[in-house]
Parts: C-alpha cells; structure tokens; sequence
C-alpha cells in the first residue's frame, strides 16, 4: 500500500539524520519543510520533501493536505490508563486542603485505585482502558507506555499487566509494558514495607517475567513510599529479569529518586517537581531522560520542574501526560504540549521535540516513532486547518488534529 500526502502546508519534525533524542540546544531545532508532501509504504515513511521535488503521484492513495500541517504523533512515556474508577471525590477532598500525602495515608489515593482494580475483571478493564487509548489517539497520541501499580498484590498486577499485553495486540498505536509494583504500600504493610518489597522481588518479579509481560521496571521513591534502598533492591532484581529501569522520583521531596536511577541505567527519571542542582549535575552525560509531567503539578498544584534550567545544563527534557485517575485525569498530550510553553517557558521548538522524540526515547522507541524520518513508522496527524505550527501550543482548548494515521493506516 503506497499513500501519498500532498500539498502540505508545513511538515514539522522532520530528520534527514534520525537522532535519537535532543538534549540542551539542540532541543530549540525543529527542522520543517513548507509546501511537501509525504510518501508511505508498507506502513512506514518512505520519502518526503518540497512539492517541487515530487517527481510523480502514482500511489493506492492518494490525500490532499491544502492548509494543513503534518507532524509526527505525539509519544506518551508516562501514563496509568489501566484503571477501575475514577476519583473526584478525592478532587473535592484536594479543593478543601488535604495534601496527597494524607490522601494516600488514610487508604486514599493509590490505595483507593488497587481496591477497585482488584474487583474488576480483566475484560472490564480492558474495555475501559481501550476506550482512553482511542481518546489520546484521537487527540495525536500514536505512542504510549502503559505502567501497572494498581494492583498492590500479584494477582493483581499480573492482571493489569495482561490487560496492557491485550492492548498491545490489538491497539495500532505503539505501546510499552511497565511493571510498577511498588506504586504504594498497601495498608497491611504499614510499619514493615520491608515485607511488601521481599513480595516484589521474591513473588512479582519473577511471575511477571516468566509471562514476558514488562518491558520496564518502575518504583515510586519518593517522601512517604519508597526508599532509596528499596528501590535499588527492587531495581536490581528487575534488571536480572531484563527489564530496563524507570524512575518516579522528587515529586514529593528531593528523595534521591534521581541518583538511584542513574546509578543504575534508568532509561527515564519522571516527575522531578523538586529538583536541585545535584539531581541535574548527576543527569549530565547519562543516557537517562529526565521527564516532566506538566498536568500533575497543574491538578495538584506543585512546584514546577526547572525544565528551563535542565536545558539550559545541556540535558534532554520529555514532558509526557500522567494519566491516571487521581493526579493527572488526562491523556491530551496538546495540553501538555501548550503547559509546556505556558508554564515551564519552552519555546514551541522545545515543547514540541519533548513530547515527540524525546518521550519516544524515554519508552525507548525513538528509532521507529518521534519524528518524520526515512525508515521510521509512518504515525502521524494531519491538523485542521492552521497558520503555523506556533498555532499547536498557543491554542490550548481546542482539538487540533483531523486525522490521525498509525502505521501509515488512518484510524
């Protein structure tokens, strides 16, 4: 099957040289082409460049982008879309001054989710997590890491982890595992977490492997969860597994999330509201993407990551979604895309490669998806029509995108 997309106004985020990530300076270059055109074969991209060089339009299909933009599919590196319930009545409890930390420590939060998740079938959560894929996909989203940590017990995080192997079968978006266990702490492990981190390790982790249903490990080390050394053990345990590590880290406090990532090879650091210069010293000249999540610290009103000065330190920086149903109730990465310029003062250069190929190199697939390059996976959205692609993050309440195509198919 050979698509053609012609008379395209601008075609944004395009890569003669594919990297994989941008970091420092290099973040604030998006290299686009004005009246272009697209070529895709087989579901991947097979040529594109100015109208003027299109030496001929013989194609299955062809699609006319008059005063339309084209930009690679948003990445999501951060999401928690397998959930039961949602929870606005801890919003109200939030709007009347409970910290998320007292949520949690009365059976709140997490806790609250892993109840409900525990109750539900594995078809129900199927069904209603399918449903927030075709949500985001709708909105440009054509990438996603999937995390456990709704479950709390083996049962089931085993059962939230097959769910996002269904997803991942029968979805055309591009979708990464992420074993999050140690999420919270369950209630009858208050005093001894201890005991609930030998369970990881001893029970979870090797169930989990024997099913092949992670891509990464994930710990949440943070002010009133985990510690550091629980988090190295359970990371070491993961990685004998062959699951790469991820970090929640610093959304809390400065809890040494960051230095136990890099330590040990976590392809991402994510969160980081409370950042000092030691955690960025100890990114520079890693391969560990330090990754913000803008609608977070906007629902729960936190200190925002220093992304201006993470970049400006010549690190990378992704900003991806956190959508779950107690800190970040969305999965629109448009959203996070105009907060990153609103609220962490990134140029619409900068935003854009932090929500595209640098969130792709964050789920570590940023040599298929990220950009519009020779080779990679033909995911990419054809915009309403626009004048520019400043207009992306500037227009923040509305739905930019018409069409959406995955694997060179529209859906």
């Amino acid at each position: 099957m050979r698509t053609l997309i012609k008379n395209i106004k601008e075609l944004v985020g395009v890569e003669k040289a594919p990297q994989l990530r941008k970091q420092g300076k290099e973040m604030a270059v998006l290299e686009t082409i004005k009246d272009a055109y697209l070529i895709v074969e087989d579901g991947k991209i097979a040529a594109f460049g100015p109208m003027a060089e299109l030496k001929e339009e013989n194609a299955d299909r062809v699609v006319d982008a008059a005063e339309r933009l084209v930009f690679p599919t948003f990445c999501d590196s951060h999401t928690h879309i397998v959930y039961a319930n949602s929870r606005e009545h801890e919003f109200v409890d939030k709007i009347r001054g409970l910290s998320y930390e007292e949520i949690a420590k009365r059976g709140g939060g997490i806790l609250n989710s892993a109840k409900a998740t525990a109750a539900a079938s594995e078809d129900e959560l199927y069904d209603m997590a399918r449903q927030r894929l075709d949500d985001v996909m709708r909105m440009g989203t054509g990438a996603i890491e999937i995390k456990s940590g709704y479950g709390l017990s083996t049962e089931s995080e085993l059962k939230l982890l097959r769910v996002i192997r269904r997803l991942k079968e029968t979805s055309p978006m591009t979708i990464k595992s992420n074993f999050l266990g140690a999420h919270g702490i369950p209630m009858e492990y208050r005093g001894h977490q201890e005991d609930y981190v030998d369970l990881v390790i001893n029970e979870m982790i090797p169930k989990v492997a024997a099913e092949g249903l992670a891509d990464f490990i994930d710990v949440f080390c943070d002010q009133g969860f985990f510690t550091v050394e629980d988090t190295a053990r359970i990371l070491e345990a993961g990685i004998k597994y062959g699951m790469r590590p991820k970090i929640h880290a610093n959304e809390m406090a400065v809890s040494g999330g960051v230095q136990v990532g890099v330590k040990y090879g976590a392809i991402s650091v994510d969160h980081l509201e409370q950042m000092g210069d030691a955690e960025i010293e100890c990114l520079k000249g890693t391969e560990t993407m330090p990754t913000i999540l803008p609608g977070c610290a906007f629902f729960l009103n936190l200190p925002l990551s220093p992304a201006r000065k993470m970049i400006e330190a010549g690190l990378p920086v992704a900003m991806a979604s956190d959508y779950n149903p107690g800190t970040s109730p969305s999965g629109n990465m448009q959203l996070i895309l105009s907060m990153a310029c609103i609220r962490y003062r990134l140029t619409p250069e900068e935003a854009l490669n932090a929500t595209t190929l640098n969130t792709a190199y964050a789920m570590g697939v940023s040599n298929e998806v990220g950009s519009i390059a020779v080779g990679k996976k033909a995911n990419f959205y054809i915009t309403k029509p626009i004048a520019s692609y400043e207009y992306m993050p500037y227009a923040y309440g509305e739905n930019k995108v018409e069409r959406v195509f995955l694997n060179g198919i529209e859906v």
